[in-house]
């Protein structure tokens, strides 16, 4: 193979392209260790399907030192909403009533605000500290269309400080407070969201384009003109490069906010509601400390415009499962922060157990990234299935991102018809979705060759553990991306059966261990590393007529160790480039 078509293949390798569906998790073990010790080697798995009934089986099988979450409780002092006069028709907006209960219940020292069965429009709800917001079952907390009702404020939004339209649910520095019980509320976020055609039907797109306004290509519609005002060349993502807060009110319409909103917040509970239908992201809890996140059905429309379902960010401690996601972007993502912003900050996502979760929709089942410039730390993940889904395991940074994202432990992991890859790092990510849509290229998201310097700006992904993987189809198996200036560290992949139309592939990568890995690969090898060093693979098994099983390029290729007994014949089933060393693999 030449060197133009050697680059061409790891383009290939190196591009994140990845789709839409499903993910849900369960359970594990106790097997407790330092975060500095080894990924174990025991397998277990709860084998009873159930969900986790207590939060002491939470803490099972986690493999750091991870500190009891902190609970929330509340007196016993409970109103309801109706005693404020608020009204169940869908059509009497009762903000005044939600904010005379929550006045009420806090100025007697804290309990609980009732939402009993019913239709209740409303303009945003503000916590306060020891408020247990409680939804009845048949309640359906409606959010108000009207703009007027969502000022300004100051806050961050895609990892960025900015201004944004105040949320429907929002509390900041608050301490021990709760939205629980099995009602629903709904952001109305269709009133907000831009659209584009290409995810409409004629019909569909007919309808819609009866209200709002189009941009001057006629394939995005917006619902205002103010709204489409602040869609900028110059914005970052979704964040319009202005500086005053006079300019952001000039583009108010723009600013979706996200549903929820938490803030600084300490002891926080999540248990029972279905959150859906969010402006922007679904749950953003920001800042927070002890935070318990369970049972939750957390739905958006799968082409809703950053759509994510749960956005972790610079958080602490932190349980999140039983819990079933359905969304237009990420389903369960970690943040930090990002670029200068984040680095500032300078709080990390850290002890954090993910157990128990579906996802039915999103462009990635777990995620970690774009926006991780604190870092991310201490993060067990186990017993989730992922069902379509663009990507399943998500891993994403940038060069100017910095931070280090470390000790992340991943085990009983379920996936089907993962339309991009299962497995995915990509440390060149440029923003798009994972399935590329007609006004996006792949040759945006290219790895760029040319080593840069390492700075604080540099991303650092490490010490990453994932055993007893399961994937029945998927169009890549694993890519391990990382940077030329900073390779990606320390990844073993234990136990997985991988089903895919491509198989492994390694660029940037270094301690790479693979053992006991099956792939049944439907094109190419199972196996291709290019530049990566340190990679050892044991117990690989893949289809008898792949022919090379192994590729192995790269002039900065080096200690690449294969068993001799995965191989009938190795000079046929491992290929090497012209342009490696003579050491560079070892056949033992």
């Amino acid at each position: 193979m030449n060197m133009k078509n050697l680059l061409t293949s790891r383009l290939a390798v190196a591009v994140a392209v990845a789709g839409v569906f499903q993910i849900s998790c369960q359970r594990q073990p106790a097997h407790v260790m330092t975060a500095a010790a080894p990924a174990p080697t025991a397998t277990a798995t709860s084998g009873n399907g159930q969900g986790i009934t207590s939060i002491d089986e939470v803490y099972k099988g986690v493999e750091f030192n991870m500190p009891r979450v902190q609970e929330t409780s509340f007196p016993n002092y409970r109103v309801s909403i109706t005693q404020y006069g608020a009204v169940a028709d869908g059509i009497t907006k009762n903000t005044q009533a939600f904010e005379q209960a929550i006045n009420d219940v806090s100025a007697k020292g804290g309990g609980t605000v009732v939402i009993p069965r019913g239709l209740w429009l409303t303009g945003p709800i503000v916590l306060k500290s020891n408020i247990n917001l409680h939804a009845e079952a048949g309640a359906m907390v409606i959010f108000s269309r009207d703009f007027n009702d969502y000022p300004v404020v100051e806050t961050s939004f895609e990892g960025l400080n900015t201004f944004r339209c105040q949320s429907p649910i929002s509390g900041r520095n608050l301490e021990n407070i709760a939205i629980t019980g099995s009602g629903t509320f709904d952001g109305n976020g269709d009133a907000w969201r831009p659209v584009k055609k290409s995810k409409m039907t004629a019909a569909q797109w007919k309808e819609l384009t009866k209200t709002g306004v189009l941009n001057a290509k006629g394939d995005m519609w917006y619902p205002t003109e103010n709204a489409l005002k602040g869609d900028t060349q110059g914005s970052n993502f979704n964040v319009p490069d202005l500086k005053t807060r006079a300019e952001f009110e000039a583009v108010k319409d723009y600013l979706r906010p996200v549903l929820l909103s938490l803030i600084n917040c300490k002891r926080v509970l999540l248990d029972g509601p279905t959150f859906q239908n969010s402006p922007a992201w679904n749950l953003h809890p920001l800042m927070c400390q002890d935070i318990i996140l369970r049972n939750l059905n957390v739905r958006n429309p799968w082409y809703s415009q950053n759509g994510d379902g749960l956005d972790l960010e610079s958080c602490k401690n932190a349980l999140v499962y039983n819990n079933t996601f359905d969304v237009g972007d990420d389903a369960i993502c970690f943040k930090s922060g990002k670029d200068k912003d984040g680095r500032e900050r300078g709080v990390p996502t850290e002890n954090v157990i993910v157990k128990n979760n579906v996802v039915y929709h999103g462009h990635g089942g777990f995620v970690v990234g774009s926006e991780m410039s604190s870092g991310v730390r201490n993060v067990h993940v186990s017993d989730c299935t992922f069902m379509g889904t663009d990507i399943g395991l998500r891993f994403k940074s940038t060069r100017g991102r910095g931070g280090v994202v470390e000790n992340i432990w991943i085990s009983n992991i379920d996936m089907i018809n993962i339309p991009t890859q299962a497995i995915s790092f990509n440390l060149f990510y440029g923003g798009n979705s994972p399935v590329l849509e007609e006004d996006q290229k792949a040759s945006d998201e290219a790895r760029v060759e040319k080593l840069v310097p390492v700075t604080e700006e540099t991303p650092s992904f490490r010490n990453i553990w994932m055993r007893n993987i399961t994937v029945s189809g998927a169009d890549e198996a694993v890519a391990l991306q990382g940077l030329p200036e900073m390779n990606l560290q320390n990844v073993t992949i234990e136990n997985a059966y991988l089903k895919a139309r491509k198989g492994i592939s390694a660029v940037d990568a270094s301690g790479i261990t693979l053992k006991n890995v099956k792939v049944l690969a439907e094109k190419g090898p199972a196996l291709t590393i290019y530049n990566s060093k340190n990679v050892n693979v044991q117990g690989l098994t893949y289809k008898d007529t792949q022919e090379p099983v192994v590729k192995v390029l790269g002039p900065l290729t080096q200690n690449v160790k294969l068993a001799n007994k995965d191989f009938k014949n190795t000079q046929t089933q491992i290929s090497k480039g012209k342009d490696l060393g003579k050491t560079a693999v070892s056949v033992q």
